[in-house]
This record gives structure tokens, C-alpha cells and sequence, in this order.
């Protein structure tokens, strides 16, 4: 309770201080970082989500081969990257962003370390080098070989595929947010 009063505090004095801040200075952010990571964790058996990632991940598996179709969420016809996204996660009643720059703002943003299935990652467009959100794909799988993704992809399979996280896309990617 003390180190959230703490943190309540600091905010409050740093909205205060006469002259409005856009940007934290870092020895500031790395103390707002240790207080963050010592209040209580959340207890995840009481979470409201019985949602399984496994059963998430079941479900988006059943859709592979579905072909990629451009501004579409809708199995019969096919999907866009973002509209096979927030179809898996709507059909368990979460309510996501159809875009995939929207997704950005959704769940809790992680690191690649501290990822889960289930995750959602969040990739520039096909050129890497324009750094803007443009594609999104569901953690599918974590193992000694690395991470696997599901995704709809426009590329080469141009369909709802599995796909490891390297190369092409790890040069792509830009976070990683836990809607679960």
C-alpha cells in the first residue's frame, strides 16, 4: 500500500510541476519500473477469463488455409491479419480492435522473454524499415526452437499459416501485448 501511495505521489507532483512533460527521465523511469514490479501480483485464478490459450489456440488452428483476403473477418470469404486476429478473440468475448495499429492499445505490452501463447504480436508492414504498425498474428507456440506465430498472412502463403519468428519477421516485429 505504501509503495502504490508512493507511486500516486509522484504522479501527482509530476502533473503539478508548473511545466507539463512529455517524457520521463530515466533514472525516474527505472524507479517507477521497480515500483511497478513490486505491488502485488494479480491473482490469475481468481481472473474473470476462463479463456484457455489452448482453446484459443485450437480454435485459430482450425482455420488454417483459409485464404488471405485484404479488409476481411469473415472465415467464408477469408481474413486480413488483423481481421483473423479479432476473430479468434471475439468468438471467446473479447471485445479487440479490428485494425492492427489498434492493437497497440490493447492487453498489457510484455517482452519477447515473458511471452505466452495466446499473445498477440504486432509487426511493421511488409518494409521493416518504415517503422509503423502494419500486421499482427497470435502467438502459437514457445519452445527450445523459438517462437511460432498464427497469423493471415498477404506473403507467400497468402492464407491463415504458422509461421517461426525470425528472419523477415523478428527484423518486423515491434511489441508483443497478453489479452488473456
Amino acid at each position: 500500500m505504501k509503495k502504490i501511495t508512493v507511486l500516486i505521489a509522484f504522479f501527482i507532483l509530476s502533473a503539478t510541476a508548473g511545466k507539463a512533460q512529455t517524457i520521463i527521465p530515466a533514472q525516474y523511469q527505472e524507479l517507477i519500473k521497480k515500483l511497478v514490479n513490486n505491488l502485488p501480483k494479480e491473482d490469475k485464478s481468481s481472473n474473470n477469463s476462463p479463456v484457455k490459450s489452448e482453446s484459443l489456440i485450437d480454435f485459430a488452428k482450425s482455420m488454417l488455409g483459409i485464404p488471405y483476403r485484404y479488409a476481411t473477418s469473415n472465415p467464408k470469404v477469408g481474413f486480413d491479419c488483423s481481421g483473423f486476429v479479432s476473430y479468434v478473440f471475439s468468438n471467446f468475448g473479447f471485445k479487440v480492435p479490428r485494425s492492427s495499429r489498434e492493437f497497440s492499445y490493447v492487453g498489457k505490452e510484455t517482452s519477447l522473454e515473458n511471452a505466452k501463447v495466446g499473445d498477440v504480436l504486432i509487426f511493421t508492414g511488409s518494409n521493416s524499415r518504415v517503422r509503423r504498425i502494419g500486421h499482427v498474428g497470435i502467438v502459437y507456440s514457445i519452445d527450445e526452437n523459438g517462437i511460432k506465430f498464427i497469423h493471415a498472412s498477404s506473403g507467400k502463403a497468402h492464407q491463415v499459416t504458422i509461421t517461426d519468428l525470425d528472419g523477415h519477421y523478428k527484423a518486423r516485429f515491434m511489441k508483443i501485448v497478453s489479452i488473456l
